[in-house]
């Protein structure tokens, strides 16, 4: 097309008057306007109104291709606003867009913060728990939230994970005439009559921040003791070399730690479990770290359950590889996809050695002991050995 038919426009708690000339020209072009019901509204569209429908669906704004429309969303509408899932679904030629000053960028304003050492997140539609990664002494994040009310709940959350002394500040409204702005602590938090638009600054204090290497305490994790040990786990995740957005299978995953911090690391993982209760712990991993939108869980048997699997850029076996869930892996892994498997039977350490000998790689054995009581003095207590077997296809 020679000209874009669809206009993405950018509006501030300000309406009108925060629009610069060529948004106004574009908006009022369109013989239809989409966006919220307070953002037409605030930009006084009459009858081209048209609300988004409920569930959010851009399928109507699409239907009216070649027309003259117009979709209104908050501030920047590439961060967390329609335009992103729009133009996913259009050539180059068919939109323009008109961003005006996001919420994050008028809180920086607000108080003074770079934007560029501020971790920005969009917790209206995610868990608090995506917070966590970010905590740490002195700290600082803004996180869009659902509703006014969210903010109690988010500092009441912060509060019961060691972080009551942050500082924090609830931001309503933004740009516009009702903006307010009201700081207190996390702990202290008693502010319940926010109202929407609303964003909580954070200022993260007395906390215990979580580590970012590899190897995380086994405490942090629900498990029933078949859980990758902290070391051999670190050992594990080098040997995998996470990088961001890869795919990880788990297979026989356990308590789901390997795939946990391959999701911390940046990466994406399915973690293959065949017991309920085990599928029971990682899900509950899976809550506690936040990471609903990167880890999911396939319940069943290998080689049956990874039939059905997209390709892996990494696979980890963590026990109870045999020949057969060996060929189905091998089968499946693209040229640079690497395996790591580890295990401490004797049977799975002569499979591993006769693979080994069959494709390369290298060969680990893993020997640690701990230092635990001996009578009225102390000893090395030998956990057992763990052979790790790595290679690259």
């Amino acid at each position: 097309m020679s000209e874009p038919w669809l206009s993405i426009i950018g509006l501030g708690e300000d309406g009108l008057a925060g629009l610069g000339a060529s948004a106004r020209n574009a908006l009022g072009a369109a013989e239809i306007v989409f966006g919220g019901a307070r953002h037409l509204a605030l930009a006084d569209v009459g009858t081209r109104g048209r609300e988004w429908p409920v569930p959010f669906d851009v399928a109507p704004v699409l239907a009216l291709r070649g027309r003259p429309v117009a979709v209104l969303a908050s501030g920047d509408p590439f961060w967390h606003g329609a335009g992103g899932t729009l133009t996913a679904r259009l050539a180059a030629g068919e939109w323009r867009a008109y961003p005006a000053a996001g919420c994050v960028s008028l809180a920086a304003a607000r108080l003074g913060w770079r934007l560029e050492e501020t971790t920005c997140l969009g917790l209206h539609a995610a868990p608090f728990e995506r917070l966590l990664p970010h905590l740490a002494h002195g700290a600082r994040a803004l996180c869009l939230l659902r509703d006014g009310a969210a903010g109690a709940a988010l500092a009441a959350w912060l509060a019961e994970h060691g972080w009551g002394a942050s500082r924090v500040w609830l931001m309503e409204a933004l740009g516009g005439p009702n903006e307010r702005v009201r700081e207190t602590t996390a702990a202290a938090y008693a502010l319940h009559d926010a109202v929407s638009p609303a964003l909580l600054a954070v200022e993260a204090a007395g906390g215990r921040p979580l580590p970012r290497c590899a190897g995380l305490p086994e405490a942090l994790f629900a498990h029933d003791g078949q859980i990758t040990k902290s070391p051999v786990r670190a050992l594990t995740l080098a040997a995998l070399a996470p990088r961001p957005g890869e795919l990880l299978w788990d297979v026989g995953a356990g308590s789901g730690s390997v795939s946990i911090e391959f999701c911390l690391a940046g990466g994406r993982a399915l973690a293959v479990e065949t017991r309920a209760e085990r599928v029971a712990n990682i899900e509950a991993n899976v809550r506690r770290f936040g990471l609903q939108d990167r880890l999911t869980v396939v319940e069943g048997h290998a080689p049956q359950a990874l039939d059905a699997l997209p390709a892996p850029d990494a696979v980890f076996v963590g026990g109870g590889l045999d020949e057969a869930v060996f060929d189905a892996i091998w089968a499946r892994l693209a040229p640079g996809a690497r395996l790591v498997a580890n295990g401490v039977t004797l049977e799975t350490e002569a499979l591993l050695a006769t693979l080994h000998a069959r494709h390369g790689g290298e060969l680990l054995r893993i020997e640690l002991a701990r230092a635990a009581p001996l009578g009225r003095m102390r000893g090395w207590q030998p956990a057992r050995p763990v052979v790790q077997w790595t290679v690259c296809k």
